[in-house]
């Protein structure tokens, strides 16, 4: 074996630790981490002693809006969690949901520069209307549009009836997070 002291190295490789997959890789767990950091304590969700009828539409409002606001992440796993056992018994089309899913995790969510194919920048609108676009064609070839369309709706009354009755008052919104009192969720930004 040959010593190497006190020589520079010339090779043009790459520190596997700086190369873009790892990095991008990095930033997508740093992402996901504090999106799913926006998640509330299934606990506080559930707390059967902060559900009760609202005063009125107005209150019924605030509510879903502070809910909405507050609990987005938690209500986003539901959703995916009703649609993901709507598919079970469809194991083509489950398979189709999880990887879209991963589509939109890297081609829309966890990217942090613009999207650039074959030397063309595309905008986040058309990546989303793209995205929106496939998903809808690869579920339709499955033949699950209506599971798609029950399991969605049924995830959208599972929210709004939780929206509804769930109390805002023992809601910490002053808990250091600006976007909850803004109406907007944190990882949105």
């Amino acid at each position: 074996m040959a010593t190497t002291y006190g020589t520079i190295p010339t090779s043009d490789r790459p520190d596997p630790d700086s190369s873009s997959g790892v990095a991008f890789i990095s930033r997508g767990k740093q992402r996901a981490r504090e999106a799913f950091d926006t998640r509330r304590p299934w606990k506080e969700l559930s707390n059967i002693h902060a559900f009760n009828i609202p005063h009125g539409f107005s209150d019924a409002y605030h509510r879903v809006q502070t809910n909405l606001s507050y609990f987005t992440m938690n209500y986003f796993i539901i959703a995916l969690f009703v649609i993901f056992i709507s598919l079970l018994w469809k194991p083509i089309s489950l398979i189709v949901f999880v990887v879209m899913i991963v589509a939109w995790l890297f081609l829309y969510f966890l990217r942090d520069n613009e999207l650039v194919i074959f030397g063309r920048l595309i905008s986040d609108k058309l990546t989303l209307t793209l995205l929106s676009i496939i998903t809808l064609v690869a579920l339709l070839f499955t033949g699950v549009t209506w599971n798609i369309v029950s399991s969605v709706s049924i995830a959208v009354v599972i929210v709004l009836l939780h929206a509804v009755f769930r109390k805002t008052e023992d809601l910490c919104l002053d808990g250091g997070d600006p976007g909850i009192s803004a109406g907007i969720p944190r990882w949105v930004s």
